[in-house]
């Protein structure tokens, strides 16, 4: 979903973040960004590319059932590239995609939101990942 691109090592630290909607329904496109900025910064990443993407329930399950073999809709999909990993000299982070399904998620996207770009930096379920999830959604 996000092609990596050639980058001078001088450039300046910040997290890109390209927001599609696919989804049929309005969404708050520049919340989820600033929100998802904040999370990945309060995290340590400074610098980064995220795609998130807003999609209805159909590509949702397509996506849940062509990833993770279950054929359901669901409210978040994370797909991670960079994560943590080192990278060479100028090539910039891709940290990924999130993916999310208002229809699913409705008002309460952020809770979602957050469980998604915790995923996107390695962090799986359990105690740790609960606890980010509460500071990252209060």
């Amino acid at each position: 979903m996000l092609r990596r691109r050639a980058r001078s090592a001088a450039a300046s630290a910040m997290i890109s973040v390209e927001v599609s909607n696919r989804s049929g329904v309005e969404v708050e496109k520049e919340a989820a960004a600033e929100l998802a900025r904040s999370v990945l910064a309060g995290e340590g990443v400074d610098d980064g590319e995220l795609g998130l993407h807003f999609v209805g329930p159909e590509e949702m399950r397509t996506l849940k059932r062509d990833h993770l073999g279950v054929d359901e809709v669901t409210d978040v999909l994370s797909f991670p590239i960079d994560a943590r990993d080192d990278l060479a000299p100028g090539l910039p982070r891709q940290l990924g995609d999130a993916v999310l399904c208002p229809q699913v998620v409705g008002a309460e996207w952020r809770p979602p939101l957050v469980h998604g770009l915790l995923h996107l930096l390695g962090h799986d379920h359990g105690p740790e990942m609960e606890s980010k999830e509460a500071q990252w959604s209060a």
